[in-house]
């Protein structure tokens, strides 16, 4: 593996890392480290004309066309994240929470600045937009999870919508999973090696990341200023989501009779240890 490709690997373990993490995404990680247009360019480019090509020309001209190396590298990277890393930062999650919450509120808040500055020109149209992107962001974060069964054609569909916000910086795949109560399905397929439900799963991602990505990459030409806001906003948005300090209000039963957390709020760490009764651990 070439020197770039190695590169490109390490940064799709880093985005399958973040996308293990409900309201983390990928697409953040993708940004930061400077591959996120190339991404979905190549991923674009995977269309009837590579088809056209690999019939007529081979497969040779079919893997350059698509930019096959570098995408087959990052999806090594990711798919090695996910499989090694779903146990590891689960566990995290329960054992060490506030650590690995604080880590991603700085990440996404170094990211936000870092995604503005990428902004040509600021007038009060980017801002309004950014502002919109942070509503929307709040919005889904406000939104309480669901349940359901883990049905193949359910399965496919979920597929579909959280890989469109895995590749949006701001906007959490695993969040989305979360709200569509397939989360915990997906996770336990990782974790069990269910080939079945995760083959439907990666169709389902496949068809909507193919799908989703023709269209980012136009308004990202077409309309850049206005789109970097718009995902700024998102950024800035999620951090309600990601806030390490929160407190559970209310909890519900899921499918497996286990009680889960429906509505909980954020609060300050001079009131976590009299709220929670755990030691905010605010200088780590």
């Amino acid at each position: 593996m070439s020197k770039r490709y190695l590169g490109v690997y390490l940064r799709g373990l880093a985005m399958g890392a973040a996308d293990v993490v409900p309201g983390v995404s990928g697409g953040t990680v993708a940004f930061i480290t400077g591959i996120y247009e190339e991404l979905l360019n190549s991923i674009k480019s995977i269309n009837p004309s590579a088809l056209s090509l690999l019939l007529k020309q081979g497969p040779a001209a079919f893997w350059a066309h698509i930019n096959g190396s570098f995408l087959a590298a990052l999806g090594l990277g990711i798919i090695t994240s996910i499989v090694s890393l779903a146990r590891v930062i689960t566990m995290a999650l329960e054992h060490q929470p506030l650590l690995v919450w604080s880590f991603f509120f700085g990440l996404i808040l170094a990211s936000s600045w870092h995604m503005a500055k990428q902004v040509r020109h600021w007038h009060w149209q980017t801002v309004a937009v950014m502002c919109l992107g942070v509503v929307i962001a709040y919005t889904i974060a406000e939104l309480k999870p669901s349940e359901l069964p883990p049905q193949l054609g359910l399965v496919f569909l979920s597929g579909c919508v959280a890989i469109c916000a895995m590749i949006l910086p701001g906007i959490s795949g695993s969040f989305i999973l979360l709200l569509l109560g397939m989360y915990s399905h997906v996770l336990g397929a990782i974790k069990s090696f269910d080939w079945l439900l995760l083959s439907v799963f990666a169709a389902g991602c496949g068809v909507g990341l193919l799908s989703f990505s023709h269209l980012l990459s136009w308004l990202l030409t077409r309309f850049h200023d206005t789109a970097m806001t718009l995902l700024t906003g998102f950024l800035l948005g999620s951090l309600y989501l990601i806030w390490p300090w929160k407190q559970a209000i209310t909890f519900y039963e899921n499918s497996k009779g286990q009680q889960m957390v429906l509505t909980q709020q954020n609060i300050l760490p001079g009131d976590y240890l009299e709220r929670v009764g755990q030691s905010p651990e605010a200088v780590l």
